[in-house]
């Protein structure tokens, strides 16, 4: 990523959080620019920002003109050694999965013989769920794979360069996904366990002692213990921001206490 040189950069989209990690190591890259879509022109302020930024805008209902846009930004890139980050799969998806990419990105690669340099973050399956409007904290890996040239390519290996480049980031893709499950004992929005697996919850309920557990009584309804103060359902976003039944409202006021009485 730190080379001073132009490249063509592919990365899997997910969300509007790819963004967030992208600002992350935007340091790394020095000199970037991005693929959007026209749309997000017309959201100002942020669209006037961005096109002062020098992001390249592209027309998605006209693939020629976006092809057209795209070509004429390669001069640039060369002359600048800037940066062009793509999301070839075109339409952000959170299904656990990268989808097939369109093929301007390697055009422009393969026109300008420059390389490419696939990135990919791992699932946001473990955190986040936009059917429901769901977002836990949560844990992405993300990983610059190695450049793959494209000296001497024409278009004819566009196909295959693509295939070649996806297959390499699926890999990644599994790798990585199933080390965060893994790590933090986790297969969906952060609050289901593995297969296999132990979560905290059920590790601190079976270290308890069992007048504290929670139990079944003989109506087949549970008694709360200790245990049910833990949260059993996943908390939507606007719950972390407001109302009297905030789970951070309530410690921040425990600790205000104990300041003041310390």
């Amino acid at each position: 990523m730190s080379a001073d040189r132009a490249m063509v950069m592919v990365a899997n989209h997910q969300s509007s959080l790819d963004i967030l990690g992208m600002f992350d190591f935007w340091h790394i890259m020095d000199k970037c620019t991005v693929i959007a879509k026209r749309e997000l022109f017309f959201a100002w302020p942020f669209g006037l920002a961005a096109w002062l930024s020098g992001l390249i805008f592209i027309d998605r209902r006209h693939p020629q003109r976006a092809q057209t846009a795209m070509n004429e930004s390669t001069k640039m890139l060369i002359k600048k050694r800037t940066k062009l980050w793509v999301f070839p799969e075109g339409t952000r998806r959170t299904t656990n999965e990268i989808h097939p990419f369109k093929k301007g990105a390697f055009h422009v690669a393969v026109r300008a013989q420059l390389p490419i340099l696939p990135v990919v973050y791992s699932s946001y399956h473990t955190f986040l769920d936009d059917r429901n409007k769901v977002m836990n904290p949560g844990h992405v890996i993300v990983t610059a794979l190695p450049p793959i040239e494209t000296k001497g390519l024409t278009n004819d290996d566009i196909p295959e360069l693509i295939e070649r480049t996806r297959n390499a980031m699926i890999e990644t893709f599994k790798a990585t996904t199933k080390e965060v499950e893994n790590r933090f004992n986790l297969s969906g929005h952060g609050i289901t366990p593995a297969k296999g697996t132990t979560t905290v919850i059920s590790r601190i309920a079976a270290a308890m002692p069992s007048s504290v557990r929670p139990v079944n009584n003989n109506a087949g309804t549970i008694v709360p213990g200790v245990t049910s103060l833990i949260e059993p359902e996943p908390r939507k976003i606007g719950s972390l921001i407001g109302g009297d039944a905030s789970p951070i409202k309530e410690p921040t006021a425990y600790r205000r206490k104990d300041v003041q009485r310390d």
